[in-house]
């Protein structure tokens, strides 16, 4: 009977080598979750969810898509400098939707390229812009890292409770117009909807196309990730108190934190409907298959969101605490509501004010 050849045992520097070998992986590992990870869990979707999909989310979960924002900012081929007494810079913040005019004023200001401007702006979503303004501190602190001016979509109830609880009573201004809106695929016949019917829709008590004039097709209506500005504005606006069905759920895998729940994004077809505002529908989304609906038979117009004839026109404002009227953010909404700071807004793609 042959003996069993016992394999030779690990030398004990080849052991200390294989664990210096393991360490130095899992660091690979963790710095490369850390930097390429949020990112990947966009091309994760695009490959599990295939379709049209949203450029840009303006969620806490906004890094799914962060780096496609700075490539996808509209810059007009006839871009011309407006300003030329540079007003003093403050610390912005707010809503992703306002980002490019946030670059649009860096560029003014600052004397940036479109490109410098883009990574000078980091906007940290409406809830946590309204958070760190609202952030109690005493009156001999100096208020480091922390916005003067936050730009955005109004601060909803969360919000104004935090100013409330820390003793803080914001101060807020229109700065420009622009309207929430609703989305399907081109040839969805469906061309109005009542905000009865949308309400109908998003609370799950209608649920076939042909309810509201339309094929007779299952409605695959799509949510936002909560506490984004696109869902806080469908909330109040539109739903106003009546409680949205369950959003669609998938999957998704982050490097840093594993499998995680997240709310589905729009896909593009005749049987879906989706929102957000129309700056993201049509400076950030590929418009060739995909249409806005009339509300109440009111198309969401320029003229019509200026005038207010459009149901769900809204402004976005600028916000700052009371009691800081002289300083940098209070100045700088004042020169946004000037006429050389309109003309800045309209440049950058916005609906300036009447």
């Amino acid at each position: 009977m042959k003996e069993k050849k016992q394999k030779p045992k690990k030398k004990w520097w080849q052991k200390l080598l294989i664990t210096l070998g393991a360490l130095v992986a899992a660091f690979v590992v963790l710095v490369g979750g850390l930097i390429f990870g949020r990112p990947l869990v966009g091309t994760m979707i695009a490959k599990f969810y295939p379709g049209e999909r949203d450029l840009l989310n303006d969620s806490p979960f906004s890094w799914f898509h962060g780096r496609g924002w700075h490539g996808n900012l509209p810059q007009a081929d006839d871009w011309q400098r407006i300003v030329e007494e540079p007003q003093s810079w403050p610390n912005l913040d707010g809503s992703t939707v306002m980002m490019p005019m946030a670059v649009e004023f860096a560029r003014q200001h600052l004397g940036m390229d479109a490109e410098a401007a883009a990574a000078h702006i980091n906007f940290n979503t409406t809830h946590f812009a309204y958070e760190l303004l609202f952030a109690p501190f005493n009156e001999d602190e100096v208020r480091h890292n922390m916005p003067d001016l936050v730009l955005g979509t109004a601060p909803g109830e969360e919000e104004l409770k935090i100013a409330r609880i820390n003793g803080i009573t914001p101060v807020q201004k229109p700065v420009c117009r622009d309207a929430f809106v609703f989305i399907t695929g081109r040839d969805n016949p469906v061309e109005s909807l009542t905000l009865e019917q949308v309400r109908g829709i998003f609370s799950g008590k209608i649920t076939n196309w042909k309810e509201v004039g339309g094929a007779d097709e299952k409605i695959l209506a799509y949510q936002r990730e909560p506490g984004s500005g696109s869902q806080t504005g469908m909330e109040q606006l539109v739903m106003q108190g009546t409680p949205m069905a369950d959003p669609k759920i998938v999957k998704l895998y982050d490097s840093m934190m594993g499998l995680m729940d997240a709310v589905a994004e729009y896909e593009n077809s005749a049987r879906s409907i989706g929102y957000s505002y129309r700056y993201y529908i049509d400076n950030q989304y590929s418009k060739e298959n995909v249409k806005q609906l009339k509300i109440e038979g009111v198309a969401p117009t320029d003229e019509n969101i200026r005038s207010g004839a459009y149901p769900l026109s809204v402004n976005y404002v600028g916000v700052f605490r009371q009691g800081e009227e002289d300083g940098p953010g209070a100045r700088f909404l004042d020169w946004i509501l000037s006429e050389e700071g309109q003309a800045c807004v309209e440049q950058a793609g916005y609906i300036k004010l009447s």
